[in-house]
């Protein structure tokens, strides 16, 4: 890195245009700083804007404690950014661009218009405002031998040489909106040691459904259901059945220790309580009451309305002989055994787990190994359900980093 003249401005090359960056960019504009935001695709914000696609959910409302748990082992490093800048700064800063926040039923935070899109074009009318210079369709290559970064667009490779830098770039999780995890041998060919990526809120696959339960279920919600790892108290919501095993709100929940399960033993069953309403009692008793020349399929369905996609995977997953023995199949209705044996696609993930360790950064978030390189957002290694935890994060450490470029540029 250089040192900036002492008549002149010092400029900042970030790279990423996702929340983090341009958070980022944010706070060096309002320092002085002069700021270049660079993005290898058409536009920025491009995942930003998906995630709001059928509500843009902006954080969560519940008490602080609970919030931060979510981050699980990685709360302490979280913590300091939240601390901050977290979830009622957030939406403080959201008031000052001009739109209203509400929290949902389920603690979940929305902009009152539940759009992602006038939100961001607010923000990025003050970044330039504020002089933010934005470059798309610029991908970063890396460094040159003498420190200065590479550059390409579609009129060639371009030499950047400014006085800090901030990698903002994102996971690995769907590389058609600009995070395709690229950055990582960049890194590691700078003795930069990274957490492998994973997917994280992403879907999972079974051995292989049969036939009849892909071609007539593939697609359809199992709706008030509650889904938990064995020996753990489930959690109450939805999930859908695809054409390869589950996937949805209430496994994203699960993901990481599904993921984990999975890394270290091959595989890992959750079970289902198709009837969350009703104790092992109820079910007995009601399964218990003449049925006559009904089937059981109909004596379920009248009974207890099992029926549809409940009534299709129960037959799938539980053995022949439970349906004759209504103990066990009152055991089955209320943790239905599911294995499953390995994540969706990384592409296909909401988010990933892995990538630049804490333990690598300042705590300003700058690598320890290069003096002037920041690093922000989702490739650092932390993951969260999904409910606002992963956008406040990636703007409470785009705001750290910003932060922390401050104050190095004024120690040069």
């Amino acid at each position: 890195m250089t040192s900036p003249h002492s008549a002149t401005p010092p400029s900042v090359a970030i790279v990423g245009g996702g929340p983090a960056g341009l958070m980022a960019a944010e706070v060096l504009s309002q320092a002085g700083i002069n700021v270049d935001l660079y993005d290898a695709m058409p536009s920025v914000g491009r995942k930003f804007l998906l995630a709001g696609v059928g509500g843009m959910n902006i954080t969560h409302s519940e008490p602080y404690p609970a919030f931060l748990s979510r981050y699980a082992e990685r709360a302490p490093f979280i913590a300091p950014l939240l601390r901050s800048f977290g979830p009622d700064t957030l939406r403080d800063w959201i008031q000052q661009l001009g739109i209203e926040t509400f929290a949902g039923s389920s603690g979940r935070v929305f902009p009152t218009d539940m759009k992602a899109a006038p939100l961001l074009r607010a923000w990025l009318k003050r970044l330039r405002d504020a002089g933010v210079v934005i470059h798309t369709r610029h991908r970063w290559l890396g460094w040159n031998a003498d420190g200065t970064l590479r550059m390409a667009n579609a009129e060639g490779e371009q030499t950047l040489k400014p006085d800090a830098v901030l990698l903002a770039l994102g996971g690995a999780s769907w590389a058609r909106l600009g995070s395709d995890g690229a950055w990582l041998p960049l890194l590691e060919e700078q003795g930069i040691t990274i957490t492998a990526l994973q997917p994280s809120n992403c879907g999972f696959e079974v051995t292989g459904w049969s036939e009849l339960l892909r071609s007539k279920f593939a697609g359809a919600p199992l709706k008030n259901i509650a889904v938990g790892l064995q020996s753990q108290t489930p959690r109450m919501g939805e999930c859908v059945v695809t054409e390869t095993g589950v996937e949805g709100s209430l496994i994203y929940a699960l993901s990481a220790k599904i993921r984990e399960q999975i890394n270290q033993q091959g595989f890992s069953t959750v079970e289902i309580d198709l009837l969350p309403g009703k104790n092992i009692g109820n079910i007995q008793s009601a399964l218990a009451k003449p049925r006559g020349s009904r089937s059981m399929s109909k004596h379920l369905h009248s009974q207890l309305g099992i029926d549809g996609v409940k009534a299709a995977l129960l037959r799938e997953l539980a053995p022949t002989e439970v349906f004759a023995d209504p103990l066990l199949l009152s055991k089955s209705l209320k943790a239905l055994p599911l294995t499953l044996i390995k994540p969706r696609p990384i592409d296909e993930a909401i988010s990933t787990a892995g990538g630049v360790p804490f333990e690598a950064l300042t705590a300003e978030l700058m690598l320890k190994h290069l003096p002037g390189v920041f690093c922000a957002g989702e490739m650092l290694d932390w993951e969260a359900p999904t409910g606002g935890y992963l956008l406040t994060a990636c703007f409470s450490s785009g705001r750290a980093a910003g932060l922390g470029m401050v104050s190095w540029l004024k120690h040069l």
